[in-house]
């Protein structure tokens, strides 16, 4: 058995199904930032704990419950309020966490949008890090997210979980990529200036993780990248294939990338050039005395 994160921030239409497919655990807690709606009121209808934090960036918020939030196993798993847990997935991170091997798994998400699964233009599988040893693993940020620090070898899962991105609306997806943008060109700027290509690990890298955060920060350097990225996703991926719901998705990537070139000549206009980051080197030792 694992205990279960659920991360929430006025998830009022997500947060009642994504509890109800989380309690094959009998250890669930909701991290919820403050929300203004009825999020927390209808997750306490749930026999879950709810542990209110102020909201500053993901990295920090994840950071911190792992430290500060007490689960009654040493495994965990992180799930956003619009993702769900499924017996299959469940029954496979049960058996996963029986090898000393790993100290954390991958796990491939589903995005699904307007009823149906985006399979191809959404580079699947794209792994996130969503099981693992809470005392190996902390986050810091990442543009508008996170990137995990494990300390230890990992592993992938074969089973997926379905992530409904929209499920909220089209309004609510605009509204939210709006600020992500503001994140993101923040830290596009930051690796445009300190940062570089990770060739090796573009061409020759050990895992899909290792490939798209190289092919990344490849991408943040190219010329038209609103235009590259639908061409890529569209005809390169296959999301021609995905039909009308394909079509959408392609652009309103094409869009999210255009808001964030618009934020970078912003920032660079006003001289504002972010530092650069925190070293993801940092121990869990490190991460335990900043949080105290």
């Amino acid at each position: 058995m694992f205990s279960i994160y659920i991360l929430t921030y006025n998830e009022e239409i997500d947060i009642a199904e994504c509890i109800e497919s989380a309690m094959l655990s009998d250890d669930i807690i909701v991290v919820d930032s403050y929300s203004s709606d009825r999020t927390v009121e209808i997750a306490r209808r749930y026999p879950v704990r709810v542990e209110p934090h102020r909201f500053e960036s993901h990295g920090k918020q994840r950071t911190w419950m792992l430290r500060s939030i007490s689960t009654k196993y040493e495994w965990v798993y992180i799930l956003e309020a619009d993702e769900r847990m499924t017996p299959q997935l469940f029954e496979e991170c049960c058996q996963a966490m029986q090898t000393s091997e790993y100290v954390g798994y991958y796990v491939a998400e589903r995005v699904m949008f307007m009823d149906r699964w985006i399979r191809r233009s959404t580079q699947y599988p794209r792994y996130q890090m969503r099981l693992f040893r809470k005392d190996k693993v902390w986050f810091d940020d990442y543009g508008h997210t996170e990137r995990e620090v494990c300390d230890g070898e990992t592993g992938f899962l074969k089973e997926t979980y379905p992530h409904y991105t929209c499920g909220k609306g089209l309004s609510r997806w605009i509204e939210k990529h709006n600020r992500y943008s503001t994140d993101e060109a923040r830290e596009t700027l930051r690796q445009l200036h300190y940062g570089n290509v990770k060739w090796r690990d573009l061409l020759f890298g050990q895992t899909e993780v290792d490939r798209r955060r190289a092919l990344k920060d490849l991408s943040l350097r190219l010329p038209l990248r609103p235009v590259v990225r639908f061409i890529y996703m569209y005809f390169f991926l296959g999301g021609i294939l995905d039909g009308r719901a394909g079509f959408a998705w392609c652009t309103l990537q094409a869009f999210y990338e255009y808001l964030i070139l618009l934020k970078i000549d912003e920032l660079k206009r006003q001289g504002k050039i972010p530092p650069p980051s925190e070293a993801s080197s940092r121990t869990c030792e490190e991460i335990d005395s900043a949080s105290m």
